[in-house]
């Protein structure tokens, strides 16, 4: 069985029932609409809220709203927990499903896909992303495999500064390169113990050049 979160769950579909277009948040004015993303306040007030997609809105005869959500996971929710390469604002889309009274609805929040987070200038306290969805009865994930780097062999974890290799294209974590974080920062170019510097230069001046970025260093990502 998958975990329960607060809330009535697994609600049987009543008579004189309406589906609503949109809620909005008590002591707001924030509306919330079907496919947004929300924050869901837990029972243990200690805890984060719970991150969930909301499916449908609506009303019974007493207009007393609720909302059927599918919940996001954060890493230390999944079975195998947290892990290095996962990010402080991953979240995995789940499939499990519940129905919750609107009123505990916190907020909005933004779920990015993982490109689209990595793109952004500033992270705000309401932006996630998701790569994976999540299995919540077997702990699998789709995709099973994601690309890997560095030494390591990690996938990326945008929290992390990465220096690339303007050799080989790879990127380093600079710990795994006897380097500092500080010392990355610096760096104007950086080429890897497998790529010399007489490798690069002569592909850089034979018979088919091949350019090269100006960006060396990932300054990824700043800590919200």
């Amino acid at each position: 069985m998958a975990k329960t979160r607060p809330g009535i769950s697994g609600t049987k579909p009543k008579q004189g029932k309406k589906d609503l277009d949109s809620y909005t948040i008590r002591g707001t004015n924030k509306v919330v609409r079907v496919g947004d993303c929300v924050l869901m306040r837990p029972s243990d007030t200690g805890k984060p809220p719970y991150v969930a997609r909301v499916e449908k809105i609506e009303a019974d005869s007493r207009n007393n709203v609720k909302v059927r959500v599918r919940w996001y996971y954060r890493p230390e929710e999944s079975l195998g927990g947290r892990r290095q390469f996962h990010g402080a604002k991953e979240l995995f889309l789940s499939d499990h499903y519940d129905v919750q009274s609107a009123h505990t609805i916190e907020g909005k929040c933004i779920v990015h896909s993982f490109k689209n987070y990595t793109k952004l200038e500033d992270v705000g306290a309401q932006d996630y992303y998701c790569r994976f969805e999540y299995k919540a009865a077997t702990g699998a994930f789709t995709p099973d495999r994601v690309a890997v780097y560095c030494k390591c062999e990690m996938p990326y974890n945008p929290d992390d500064l990465m220096v690339q290799c303007e050799g080989c294209k790879d990127w380093y974590h600079p710990a795994c390169v006897d380097m500092t974080i500080e010392e990355a920062k610096m760096l104007d170019h950086f080429v890897c113990s497998e790529c010399s510097e007489d490798d690069l230069k002569r592909s850089q001046n034979g018979f088919h050049p091949s350019p090269v970025s100006d960006v060396k260093v990932d300054a990824k990502r700043r800590k919200r």
